[in-house]
């Protein structure tokens, strides 16, 4: 007898990501948005459900809507399809330390159970064994926006049972919460796995839903501490045909207006 063979999804591990994290975005709302997967989303979103997202870039660039994705935050494709630009100093103190940012993306190096980031250092802080990019706008993020989505690729290397340095404030070393004014900090965690949030109760980062194909044991060897897995786990809807065609149209014509 011949052997069926499973089917392969006609996705990527990284479209997965971008799409479910575009999901979370809602019209009208305010976003502070980064380069990359981050970018992808954000994008993604004001191209598909939610047409009046406002996008904010850290170079100063508010409301953009750029037909290609940018390179860089200092890309003159955001300047030129902004709303208004502003200074680097005034999207920090008026709009985000302000509290007129609703969401704010972040990645890191490495993550804890209790949504704690570090781009610092790996290691010891005086003698690292790698000493990272650091922290750029994201303490700011962390402790300013509304609330926080976190994008990163699963890997034991990542998902740390404490991070070697906190660069960007989750919910403490011990859990222990955050500032009444602090916003509500990482709401949800995205990876190439699975989706995760903060229990209400622990902050404890807990697994609520797998990828398509993605089983368990994926997610748990992947994981540094003993993971907590919600009792309801869900399995995340894929990617739509019309989600991976604007997607994809997107990515396509960043290539070309890049010079491939």
């Amino acid at each position: 007898m011949f052997e069926v063979q499973p089917t392969l999804p006609s996705y990527s591990s990284d479209e997965m990501m971008t799409v479910t994290a575009a999901r979370f975005l809602s019209d009208r709302q305010v976003c502070f948005v980064g380069i990359g997967l981050p970018s992808e989303a954000a994008n993604l979103a004001r191209l598909s459900h939610a047409p009046n997202v406002v996008l904010i870039y850290e170079s100063g660039t508010i409301g953009t809507k750029p037909d290609v994705l940018p390179l860089s935050i200092g890309d003159g494709e955001l300047a030129e399809k902004a709303e208004f630009v502003v200074g680097v100093p005034e999207v920090f103190a008026y709009w985000l330390q302000g509290g007129r940012i609703d969401l704010g993306f972040l990645s890191a190096a490495q993550i804890d159970r209790y949504g704690n980031l570090n781009s610092t250092v790996v290691g010891g802080y005086e003698e690292p064994k790698v000493r990272l990019p650091g922290a750029g706008g994201a303490p700011e993020i962390a402790t300013s926006a509304g609330e926080v989505i976190i994008m990163l690729r699963h890997s034991e290397r990542a998902f740390v049972p404490s991070v070697d340095f906190v660069t960007s404030v989750g919910f403490g070393r011990g859990g222990e919460g955050r500032p009444e004014r602090a916003g509500r900090g990482p709401t949800v965690v995205i990876t190439d796995l699975g989706v995760l949030r903060p229990d209400q109760s622990s902050n404890e980062l807990t697994l609520v839903a797998t990828h398509p194909g993605v089983s368990l044991e994926d997610v748990r060897v992947k994981t540094g501490w003993e993971l907590a897995i919600a009792p309801d786990l869900a399995i995340t809807e894929p990617p739509t045909d019309g989600e991976l065609e604007i997607l994809r149209d997107l990515k396509a014509r960043t290539i070309v207006a890049h010079g491939g």
